[in-house]
This record gives structure tokens, C-alpha cells and sequence, in this order.
């Protein structure tokens, strides 16, 4: 069997054991695909000519191995490999933290084109940051950039810390405690943004069994989604220097976004495949708000 005809299988068996699909990939192919290339020591930017290549015994093995943990456990293959791509990059990805998957991906690798200068900002910020992805991935785009990572989860911090090493980013990037900006003080800077919780109690209960597997703490923000994006709002001008830019993804959570805060004059940011519920901010249109007294 060559590696084509491995992949196209597996992609059947997921297909036909019903696995569900949505951390690192959106469908049973490129999760067969994932799955496979870890099995033979390929990356993910394998060499199209390889496909017809024959698979040796082992090889077949370690395929199959895979996807029969994949099938019988519902671990995300991001978790079964240790490793998830993000805005081009590679990350390490465990259990401390979610699987990266944010749309702002797509923001970073475009250097955040038309929502805000990127040569004039010095100092930007990953708002909980779970393993790091969006931070680091900033980073590395864009060399000349400060970047604090910051997450309540010890655990998470651990992990976004093999992630600095792991890019080289140390001396731009520092990971810190910190519940939303309690543990940032005296810090000031011209971007934030921020993958927060948006998950409601009522659908984190009825989620696929693959969300199990990540930390509750990540997804879980009360009973409309939007705990810890109320306390973003609220706060975030104060860490802001001025002209500085928020961004929030919220997912689908943007609906309840809408009802709680009507009047809050945010812009809904438009990727390639379409509105993804994450939205900008200027830090004026944040105090403007906060001095009318709303939420």
C-alpha cells in the first residue's frame, strides 16, 4: 500500500466510525492525513511526490495503530502526535492547554493588514494564552516585537514556555501568571489579543467527546459565554497605550456579544472563509464606552 492509498483509507475508517472533527483540521481527510505523517516521520509539508511512495509493514502499522486510537479513545490527533500548526508554525500541544485553532491565524500571518501598524507597535499582548500559539506566533512574524504571553493556568504557562524555547523567542517573549490583567501592572501596550473562554455551561455539556480531553478552564465562561470577555472589555484600555487596538475572538458566542453590549462600537473582522466571531476595538471606543457607564 502507498501512503495515498493509507491516508484515503483512514480518512474512510474516521469517516465510518463517526469521529468527530473540529480542533486541528475540519474533516476526516486532513485528519487522516495529520495522523499519517506522524506515523511515518513525515512533515506536515511532505513532498507531493512522496505519495505514491510504498509503505513497509511497520509503516502500515503504525498508521493503523493511530487510527484505532483515534477511533476507540476520541483523543484529538493533536494530542495523539504532541504537535499542532499554527499560522505556519509547529507548536507542542498536550492536555495543559487547548488545541491552537484560532482564526487569528490567519491575522498574524498577514502582519494584522488594515486593523493596525505593525511597524509602530513595540509591545503586544497573548491574553489567555494557553500554550502560547497566538503570542509566539506573533513573535516570530514579527521580529522586533515585545510579547507577553499570560494565562491563570500553571499549566498552561509550562507548556507555552517549552513553546518560547521551542521558537527561539526568549529573549522577546515571557510567559505570566496572571487572572485576565490582574498580574500585568505597570505593563502598557499598543495590541491585545485574546482567545479567552467562550464556551456556555449549557454547550460545553453537550460537546463531542474530544473536548474532554482539553482543560474545562479554557472553554468554559459562564452561562452566555462571556465572563471573561466582559472582564476583557472592561479592562483592557487600562493596558492599553493610546491608539492602541484590542481584538477578541468569541466564536459563536458573537450573538450573545451583541445582546449584552449593544452599544459598544467594535468592527467584526472578516477572514477568507468568512465572519468568524472575533472583533476590534480602539482603546478610546473602550474608555468612551466605560465613561457612559455601561457594562
Amino acid at each position: 500500500m502507498n501512503l495515498l492509498t493509507a491516508i484515503r483509507r483512514a480518512a474512510s475508517q474516521l469517516r465510518a466510525a463517526g469521529v468527530f472533527v473540529a480542533h486541528n483540521a475540519d474533516n476526516a481527510l486532513d485528519e487522516a492525513r495529520t495522523l499519517a505523517l506522524h506515523a511515518v516521520d513525515l512533515p506536515a509539508n511532505w513532498p507531493g511526490n512522496l505519495s505514491g511512495a510504498a509503505l513497509s509493514i511497520v509503516e502500515q502499522d503504525r498508521i493503523d495503530a493511530l487510527i484505532e486510537r483515534r477511533i476507540r479513545e476520541r483523543i484529538p490527533a493533536a494530542y495523539l502526535i504532541g504537535r499542532a500548526e499554527f499560522a505556519g508554525l509547529s507548536f507542542a500541544c498536550d492536555t495543559r492547554a487547548l488545541v491552537p485553532r484560532s482564526p487569528i491565524a490567519e491575522l498574524i500571518e498577514t502582519g494584522f493588514d488594515g486593523w493596525c501598524d505593525a511597524s509602530r507597535v513595540e509591545r503586544a499582548l497573548d491574553l489567555c494564552c494557553g500554550g502560547g500559539s497566538i503570542g509566539i506566533a506573533m513573535a516570530v512574524h514579527q521580529p522586533r516585537w515585545l510579547v507577553d504571553l499570560a494565562d491563570i493556568s500553571p499549566q498552561a504557562l509550562a507548556l507555552a514556555q517549552t513553546n518560547i524555547e521551542r521558537h527561539g523567542v526568549g529573549d522577546r517573549v515571557r510567559a505570566i501568571a496572571s487572572d485576565m490583567f490582574n498580574g500585568l501592572k505597570g505593563n502598557h501596550y499598543q495590541l491585545i489579543v485574546s482567545n479567552p473562554p467562550y464556551v456556555t455551561e449549557a454547550e460545553f455539556a453537550a460537546l463531542a467527546p474530544e473536548y474532554s480531553f482539553e482543560p474545562a478552564l479554557g472553554l468554559v465562561s459562564g452561562y452566555d459565554g462571556l465572563d471573561a470577555t466582559a472582564r476583557i472589555v472592561a479592562e483592557a484600555c487600562d493596558y492599553l497605550r493610546p491608539g492602541g487596538l484590542l481584538i477578541v475572538e468569541i466564536g459563536e458566542a458573537w450573538r450573545a456579544f451583541k445582546r449584552r453590549f449593544p452599544d459598544l462600537p467594535v468592527a467584526w473582522i472578516p477572514f477568507s472563509v468568512g465572519h468568524m466571531g472575533v472583533f476590534a476595538i480602539t482603546r478610546e471606543a473602550l474608555i468612551a464606552h466605560r465613561g457612559t457607564g455601561h457594562e
